[in-house]
């Protein structure tokens, strides 16, 4: 029972969750985005690959996701990066719309997300407030490309 327990554990704790959302006409959509999703490495990743509306929509169309940009599907087996999404293996986690901005980081923290992130013709950081002493909202930068290196595991 010990091991069954601590193996739930790693396997449904260890995330650094966050959301991925989209500013439309009245309000958010957006998906839940488990794995990495502190700046360094998700903040990167979508202002690299996910730089314009169309590849943000794109993106959210697919729904919840353990990762925006893997190299690896849900067997291990190495595939070229792309989102994994929850519907591959037979989940139906469709994109949510909030009307408000506070709505949709209440949304990233009643998910257990630590990050939020908002495209609105350029991509915003939200550092969520269960993780940050109550403070929710409060914008992070981005770090540049050139002080991060961006990977994939």
């Amino acid at each position: 029972p010990f091991f069954v327990s601590l193996t739930f554990i790693l396997l449904n704790h260890m995330g650094t969750r966050s959301r991925i959302g989209l500013q439309v006409n009245g309000g958010i959509v957006s998906v839940y985005h488990h794995w990495d999703g502190y700046p360094e490495w998700l903040g990167r990743v979508l202002v690299e690959h996910f730089p314009t509306e169309e590849k943000v929509r794109e993106l959210i169309d697919g729904g919840d996701m353990s990762s925006c940009w893997s190299d690896s599907d849900w067997q291990l087996e190495k595939i070229e990066e792309r989102p994994l999404y929850y519907s591959e293996r037979g989940e139906e986690c469709p994109p949510k719309m909030s009307e408000t901005l506070t709505e949709y980081l209440d949304l990233a923290e009643n998910t257990d997300g630590e990050y939020a992130y908002l495209f609105d013709g350029e991509w915003t950081c939200f550092e969520i407030g269960q993780y940050n002493n109550g403070v929710k909202g409060r914008i992070l930068d981005i770090p540049p490309k050139e002080e991060v290196a961006v990977t994939t595991s």
